[in-house]
């Protein structure tokens, strides 16, 4: 190039432009750079090895925790949650319910600690029977210290009270879909209540008011004359983040649903009225838009930065015919107006939202206007969008963001996909799909960003079954 180019331009002059032109390459390399991968299936024992679709690493990366759920099996007909060492394949089981039927109780969507050895998992009630099988309403938060990981301790997070009175601090319902806060202290969870639940058997108008909640430290939850195994004290005191109602005003910012929610930010976030906030959750909500349509909208719950205000808030035992209330100095606010759209709502596969590190931004996906789900960016402060993503198809898993907030791994017909977050290049990354493989999901990033892991249903002589991969990035 530069005998051809520059032959008649001064020596000086020609190493200028080749330093220029060389700094120019590197600096465009560094942008978007070149990346390697290897994939790698780490189970193949004809079992279930399925893991949550978030925080299923531990905090050195070198386990993933999993349960026993298999393709077509449901949470409360699998016992079993087992840890496999990401690096040997070697499989320890953890915790395995004796009593496990059919009907439950069922256990498994196991999480881990950010910072310590301990896993949180859904659990159902103990009494499980085919009369009182497992449900959405019949389920808890239990966690296994894994301190030693061949003797595990086994301990409720949160308590558990249905009957009258209630207990302030415990729930009445069911929680899943836990996630623990950027320092591990708190956990959030979606929830449904059995004692509102049972009112809606005969006023189906107040059935399924699905909201979101957390469990924070402070306060152990006692509870008094225990009969049996549906209730239980807990270690964390529960509150519910999220108002609802079952018949929400066309046009207005009520909801009837709360659900997929995340924590902002590792170490909370500064809202629109540039307030720091310590504990914050932005989750979806169902809405009526003025014509009565149903669409899915984000929205933000800031929590006091003094515990002492939520632990001491009033009406959290909830009646006989309401929920728990939400405490008065839970800030609620409606963050993203997509109704003008011409694919109103956060559309898509199955998604949870997640957040950058200082809670700036959340990531969720929407449909563009050619009806093409593609990867967002939304502002904590504004709810200005900006779509990552110009894909010519739609994801059809959930998504992972890397923790330095580079790039957003995701999913479509079995293939996986990588898209850098601040140019939108798209790159499909691993295996082209074997024959053998469907079913790809629940992708988790390393907390070093050195590899992702996740599951893919894998064919073999003896059925099909969930088994874990990983995908070594270079």
């Amino acid at each position: 190039m530069i005998n051809s180019f520059h032959r008649d331009l001064p020596l000086p002059l020609i190493l200028a432009v080749s330093m220029l032109y060389a700094s120019y390459l590197n600096g465009f390399s560094q942008t978007i750079p070149t990346l390697g991968f290897e994939e790698k299936q780490m189970t193949f024992d004809p079992n279930g090895h399925f893991i949550n679709q978030r925080q299923a690493i531990s905090p050195t990366d070198q386990w993933v925790v999993y349960d026993g759920r298999n393709a077509g099996t449901s949470l409360g007909e699998v016992g079993i949650i087992g840890l496999l060492d990401l690096t040997s394949g070697e499989q320890t089981k953890v915790y395995e319910l004796a009593n496990q039927t059919p009907f439950g109780p069922g256990t498994g969507a196991a999480i881990f600690h950010p910072n310590r050895e301990e896993v949180t998992f859904i659990h159902g009630l103990m009494n499980a029977d085919q009369a009182f099988p497992y449900h959405i309403f019949r389920r808890s938060g239990m966690a296994l210290d894994l301190t030693q990981k061949d003797h595990p301790v086994l301990f409720a997070q949160e308590a558990r009270d249905v009957r009258v009175p209630f207990t302030p601090g415990a729930l009445r319902g069911g929680t899943h879909a836990h996630s623990y806060s950027g320092d591990g202290e708190w956990i959030s969870y979606t929830y449904n209540d059995e004692v509102v639940e049972k009112v809606g058997f005969e006023n189906t108008a107040i059935r399924e008011l699905r909201t979101i909640g957390f469990m924070m430290p402070g306060k152990v939850v006692q509870i008094k004359d225990i009969t049996g195994p549906e209730e239980f004290s807990g270690s964390k005191f529960s509150i519910l983040a999220a108002r609802v109602t079952p018949n929400p005003q066309p046009g207005s910012d009520e909801i009837q649903k709360a659900y997929e929610e995340t924590w902002l930010g590792s170490d909370g976030y500064t809202n629109e009225k540039a307030e720091k906030v310590q504990h914050a959750l932005a989750f979806f909500g169902d809405l009526k838009t003025k014509d009565g349509k149903l669409i899915k909208e984000i929205f933000i719950s800031d929590l006091p930065n003094d515990p002492n205000l939520l632990l001491n808030a009033t009406g959290l035992e909830g009646s006989p015919s309401t929920l728990p209330e939400v405490p008065a100095v839970i800030r609620q606010r409606r963050l993203s107006h997509t109704e003008d759209r011409k694919y109103p709502g956060l559309q898509g596969p199955r998604q949870w939202l997640r957040s950058s590190v200082d809670g700036a931004y959340i990531y969720a996906y929407m449909k563009d206007e050619n009806g093409i789900v593609q990867l967002m960016e939304i502002s904590s402060k504004t709810g200005k969008l900006r779509q990552i993503t110009s894909n010519s198809f739609s994801s059809d898993t959930s998504f992972s963001l890397s923790p330095d907030e580079k790039y957003l791994a995701y999913g479509a017909k079995d293939q996986l996909y990588l898209t850098e977050v601040s140019s939108g290049k798209t790159q499909k990354i691993g295996d082209e799909p074997k024959a053998e493989w469907s079913d790809l999901r629940n992708i988790n990033w390393s907390h070093s960003g050195k590899f992702i892991v996740y599951n893919r249903t894998v064919k073999s002589e003896g059925g099909s079954y969930f088994q874990i991969f990983r995908l070594d990035i270079r």
